[in-house]
């Protein structure tokens, strides 16, 4: 199991265990993360599963592809940090992995 650390936009952390090939965004779902809304289910159809990665984990978690820049547009208070956590695939190497949600979704 991975573990990642949601940090709500008023300070609460919710840790969770998260499995391989599950999305960040499945994880803030299934643990009830505030400020996580995800209405198009993880289509990458919305940008209400915005979320900010603390920078030391940027080059693990990588670069959004056209689609998902495409859509953070349409996101509040973007950022160089700025995911969805829809199109981020939970994998070993992303254990401890840190991300903090906005104080509200586009």
């Amino acid at each position: 199991m991975t573990h990642i650390t949601y940090i709500a936009f008023d300070g609460t952390k919710f840790e969770v265990e998260a499995e391989s090939g599950s999305t960040v965004m499945e994880n803030a779902i299934r643990n009830a993360v505030p400020g996580v809304e995800a209405e198009c289910g993880g289509a990458c159809a919305c940008a209400t599963c915005h979320v900010y990665i603390d920078e030391e984990w940027m080059p693990v978690v990588g670069e959004p592809e056209a689609m998902e820049e495409d859509m953070l547009d349409f996101a509040f208070d973007v950022r160089p940090n700025s995911r969805l956590s829809c199109q981020i695939r939970v994998r070993d190497e992303l254990d401890g992995l840190v991300v903090r949600v906005p104080e509200r979704q586009g």
